[in-house]
């Protein structure tokens, strides 16, 4: 088995989550008391948001590359980052690396040509949602994003950062995410990526019809896949 390298605390409620799936794979594939060789580094979220917020991404991408070099110094065989948004550093952290860095929109849009899916509605903060870093990656496979219109980009944004990073899962943003996710499919979305590694807090395929593709589910799942390949 490989070691996992997982760059976390973006926020730590979705690290939590990659740590509970990785594990459960790793021990539903190999049984008995076999759980994950994994390196987890997690780093200070508000450092994260300041810049962020600043439009200072190549800040986010020196911490995160750090981050990134900390755990190959640890171990790690490769690294994935356990985020959507700070994946707009992904080339900083590729160049600085020896080992590979597994890219969620990449794994996510694999996932997505297997379904034969060609329009899919993406759901995330509003740097996913509205600019080019992530969505990118999908359109390069052919396949058509949607994204929410202005007010809805502004509610999924702030049921991100300042629900459910705090462990804030309400009612009213649920029914309110329903509604875009169906105004999505009405413009013909064929499925819906949860393209947040928190949002699987507020909503999950129970909930809906169109086909929902929880990219925090994806990266965990393609990353056991990684560590269990033999090579």
């Amino acid at each position: 088995m490989k070691t996992i390298g997982l760059i976390g605390g973006i926020s730590w409620e979705s690290s939590a989550h990659y740590y509970e799936i990785i594990n459960k794979e790793i021990n539903q594939r190999l049984g008995g008391h076999h759980f994950a060789r994994c390196i987890l580094y997690s780093v200070d979220f508000a450092d994260i948001v300041k810049h962020q917020e600043a439009g200072e991404w190549d800040e986010c991408a020196k911490i995160l590359c750090q981050a990134a070099l900390n755990l190959e110094k640890a171990g790690a065989d490769f690294i994935g980052l356990c985020t959507n948004t700070s994946h707009k550093a992904a080339l900083e952290i590729e160049q600085c690396l020896t080992i590979p860095f597994y890219h969620i929109a990449t794994l996510t849009a694999n996932r997505l040509e297997h379904d034969q899916i060609t329009k899919v509605g993406l759901l995330g903060t509003r740097f996913t949602m509205e600019e080019a870093f992530y969505k990118d990656k999908l359109v390069e496979r052919g396949i058509e994003v949607l994204i929410p219109n202005q007010e809805g980009i502004k509610d999924v944004n702030t049921m991100i950062f300042e629900e459910l990073c705090f462990s804030k899962v309400l009612s009213t943003s649920k029914q309110r995410i329903l509604i875009i996710i169906q105004e999505l499919v009405e413009a013909g979305a064929q499925g819906i990526i949860l393209g947040c590694t928190e949002l699987n807090m507020l909503v999950n395929q129970n909930d809906v019809m169109t086909k929902l593709y929880d990219t925090t589910l994806i990266h965990a799942q393609e990353l056991v896949n990684l560590a269990l390949k033999d090579e």
